[in-house]
């Protein structure tokens, strides 16, 4: 079954057509070529905006972590020899601070959608029983269905088109790699107190954010992996939205570290 007849995922995917369409139109006249490209990056924009509460939930309970990080190795420290009891107080600890392990995971997931969407409108050739017009766009003289993958799979791989691919893997690992240095090192300079075994992660049914946290910060280097698999336009989206990502994130963690402090 093709996904993308399924009626909500279908009415998503004409929806994301007719928004994308309408704004290369408007774009067309001072983006001429690009406009359409433009169009995934403004809607890109639209989107972030719209998730930013959503951020600055991320961003308190990332500030929040941080701060019981010490409180949770003492817990681990003082009841190391009685599991259940470490366990009981560290759920309290995250239910009194209203520190939430899955914080992280929401901008992903609530993004999926709409990833999910303009992968779709550059796949198919018809949307809504109509020729597929996005598909004719092209960015640096690459088409937007286009995918790095594909271009190597042809045989046919042309310097330019690689070059642009490349660039936007290379924007995508390097944004990643300075979310780690500047989001990730501090999280863990303030977690930085020895642990005795056995470690609260490895206690049946409780939530591991440490472990979880530093999973969550190799996304971006998945995402730089995924750009090569999806077409231009996808990945356009997701260059556009993880270097998003890290200025909301370092905006809002000043701001929320400035309140606590």
């Amino acid at each position: 079954m093709n996904i993308y007849e399924f009626p909500p995922v279908k009415l998503l995917v004409d929806a994301a057509y007719w928004l994308v369409n309408h704004l290369s139109d408007l774009l067309t006249p001072i983006a001429d070529g690009s406009s359409a490209v433009l169009a995934i990056v403004l809607l890109t924009f639209a989107v972030r905006a719209a998730l930013i509460p959503v951020g600055r939930s991320q961003a308190r309970a990332n500030i929040t972590r941080q701060r019981i990080a010490p409180q949770l190795a003492e817990l681990q420290r003082k009841y190391a020899k009685n599991p259940e009891v470490l366990q009981r107080k560290t759920m309290e600890l995250y239910a009194k601070e209203k520190a939430s392990p899955f914080a992280g995971c929401l901008p992903v997931l609530a993004q999926m959608p709409v990833l999910m969407a303009v992968y779709g409108i550059f796949i198919q050739p018809t949307i809504h029983g109509e020729a597929n017009t996005l598909l004719g766009h092209t960015f640096l003289g690459i088409r937007l269905n286009e995918s790095y993958l594909g271009i190597l799979g042809s045989g046919n791989v042309e310097w330019s088109a690689a070059a642009v691919f490349l660039s936007i893997m290379a924007i995508i690992a390097v944004v990643a790699q300075l979310s780690r240095r500047l989001l990730m090192r501090p999280a863990q300079a303030t977690a930085r107190t020895p642990k005795p075994a056995p470690a609260a992660g490895m206690l049946a049914g409780m939530p591991d954010l440490s472990r979880l946290t530093s999973a969550l910060s190799f996304m971006p280097f998945i995402t730089a992996i995924v750009a090569a698999v999806v077409p231009l336009a996808a990945a356009v989206y997701l260059m556009t939205t993880v270097t998003w990502t890290l200025g909301e994130r370092l905006i809002l963690n000043r701001v929320y570290q400035a309140t606590i402090a």
